[in-house]
């Protein structure tokens, strides 16, 4: 199969020849290759945890972003992510993002994605925080793509300690 580099306003996307063209925004991420589809107009990304092909609309991007990232340069294992899955919050139905575990299967790192156009405030923090109620991760990531913030839960002062980065996978 031969592969069509194409540089669009946004984005470099690697497509079979005479197919589509997805254009999404760059992102504040390493440049990572991703699998596309069309089908009925609309184009779809695929995701390697849930091992199928997702719409992609500007969450899924920074979605898809977060996982290779916790994959490729944070060494997370693809067992130990998971990606949009139901939660119960105050009797509430919520879905969190992306979560990571440790190899004994304890939560470590919950991930809040928005799309690039949504800016982070405290509210996307509160949101992560409510879902970290449920959770009781150690870490928490918050992404729009463009900006991250990284924390680490400081149970017994009631606080977020912010960092520069996550750790890496280690067993």
């Amino acid at each position: 199969m031969t592969f069509l580099y194409i540089r669009i306003s946004f984005r470099v996307v690697r497509t079979p020849s005479f197919s589509y063209i997805c254009a999404m925004q760059v992102l504040n991420f390493p440049t990572y290759d991703f699998r596309f589809k069309n089908r009925e107009n609309k184009t779809y990304i695929f995701d390697p945890i849930r091992k199928k092909f997702i719409v992609l609309q500007p969450e899924e991007w920074v979605r898809q972003h977060v996982v290779q990232f916790l994959i490729r340069e944070k060494n997370y294992p693809v067992s130990l992510i998971n990606v949009e899955k139901e939660l119960r919050v105050n009797q509430l139905k919520k879905r969190y993002d992306v979560v990571v575990f440790t190899s004994q299967g304890e939560i470590t790192l919950v991930v809040e994605c928005k799309a690039p156009s949504v800016r982070i405030t405290q509210e996307t923090f509160d949101q992560v925080a409510r879902y970290n109620l449920a959770l009781k991760a150690g870490f928490l990531m918050v992404t729009n793509g463009f900006r991250h913030y990284f924390c680490k839960l400081d149970y017994a002062r009631e606080k977020y300690i912010f960092l520069e980065d996550i750790p890496s996978y280690s067993r």
